[in-house]
């Protein structure tokens, strides 16, 4: 089957290894020389744009990060539409609005393609590890076509009906879930360590205890090794918080949780932390009160 991964970030990377793991076809979209010079190194092929992508592309598998994007990916001025093969099926994986998904879905069907509402949860870690979770709508032809892709990618997949949509609107609570949390995870550790407890006892205790969650254990050992790398950015909670208060809005459900959780993450992408790491807004609590986070080791000369 001939596979094209459109992002080579985070998770894109790792579902194409994996699709290149199972042995499918698979070329890489990218326009960064280092992620596309990675992917090849690993036996894959890559390109800078999508309209260089393979004629007779079977599925095309969207890991960008806006609608926008996703739109000019497969549609804009150099989209790979015209690459894929009659009847493909597009897996819109980047989480956006149900509208958005909505919309890419009747774009994708006037030029006779078939698409996956198909947003993930996992993490880096679970993309490189091709045990994803998958929350997809669509087709039952889609899927059937799109299996092998899906065998490769995910640990669990939920077909949530044909309805395009419905895949982003769970995505979209999970979201919500996926912030609130990391900001009460930042908020929990920040207060811990004003009020004199030591951050990776801290940590244990926690994660061994009631108030523990998988972000809280899975981003705080960030914070403990100063490390703000991102697996996935502040940045991507200002958009992804975004879209759950404005769907929120229209339904006129008020969400004050998330609406703090979304102020926090401005706070600190407007303070110049927007391209670290998501645990690292806990730098506007370090900012107001002065706390010591933890420091990366510096390495010997």
């Amino acid at each position: 089957m001939r596979v094209a991964v459109i992002g080579l970030g985070s998770m894109g990377m790792g579902a194409a290894r994996n699709l290149l793991r199972k042995g499918l076809d698979v070329t890489g979209c990218e326009p960064r020389d280092e992620a596309r010079a990675a992917f090849v190194a690993a036996g894959g092929r890559a390109v800078a744009r999508a309209d260089a992508l393979p004629d007779g592309t079977e599925v095309a598998v969207v890991f960008v990060v806006s609608a926008a994007q996703a739109e000019a990916a497969l549609f804009g001025e150099h989209g790979c539409a015209v690459r894929l093969a009659p009847g493909a099926v597009v897996m819109q994986c980047a989480t956006v609005a149900p509208e958005a998904a909505r919309r890419l879905a009747g774009l994708c069907e006037a030029r006779g393609l078939a698409m996956l509402d198909a947003p993930v949860s996992g993490g880096a870690a679970g993309a490189e590890a091709g045990t994803m979770t998958v929350m997809a709508s669509g087709p039952d032809a889609a899927f059937v076509r799109a299996q092998p892709v899906l065998d490769a990618i995910a640990g669990k997949v939920w077909r949530l009906g044909a309805a395009p949509g419905a895949g982003s609107t769970v995505k979209m609570v999970n979201q919500l879930l996926a912030g609130v949390h990391i900001a009460a995870a930042a908020e929990a550790m920040a207060l811990g360590i004003r009020a004199g407890a030591d951050p990776q006892t801290l940590f244990d205790v926690i994660t061994s205890s009631a108030g523990n969650s998988w972000m809280f254990s899975n981003r705080v050992p960030h914070i403990l090794a100063g490390d703000d790398t991102p697996r996935s950015a502040v940045n991507i909670f200002v958009k992804d918080l975004g879209i759950v208060l404005d769907q929120a809005r229209s339904l006129t459900f008020p969400l004050p949780l998330a609406a703090a959780a979304h102020q926090l993450f401005l706070a600190a992408a407007a303070s110049g932390n927007g391209a670290v790491d998501d645990a690292f807004v806990i730098r506007v609590w370090q900012a107001l009160t002065g706390i010591a986070l933890p420091q990366k080791p510096t390495v010997p000369e």
